[in-house]
């Protein structure tokens, strides 16, 4: 039999679990998605507030954090949580809740702008 042929019947008699290679494993912080999109603002609030604190410059929680805030009516502490996201050290792509990605700043921007557009049309 030859070397070839050898190290093939090896390679194929183990079983996959000795082949797998260790992946690492994204730390994955709980966003309050769900909430938010269910119109659980109040949840979200307190989900997120401790994300905050565990995690005070991650981009995603404190966009949502500011969505929240916004949704409860507290524009002053949504500015803030947006500000923050757009100043973070940290900056990725986000999925939006419509299946786009967007850079972490720049949907923090607009949903800042959107807040304030809101608030402006409502104060009218």
């Amino acid at each position: 039999m030859s070397l070839t042929a050898i190290f093939a019947s090896v390679l194929l008699a183990q079983t996959p679990a000795a082949l797998a290679v260790d992946v690492p494993v994204r730390d994955s912080v709980d966003v309050a998605y769900q909430d938010l999109s269910s119109g659980r603002a109040e949840e979200a609030l307190r989900k997120l507030e401790a994300s905050a604190a565990a995690r005070p410059d991650d981009p995603a929680t404190l966009i949502n954090l500011g969505a929240a805030y916004a949704a409860t009516g507290r524009t002053d502490k949504a500015l803030l949580a947006y500000r923050a996201a757009i100043n973070s050290q940290d900056r990725y792509d986000l999925q939006l809740a419509d299946g786009t990605w967007a850079d972490s700043r720049d949907t923090a921007r607009m949903a800042m702008q959107k807040m304030l557009r809101a608030n402006a049309q409502a104060s009218r």
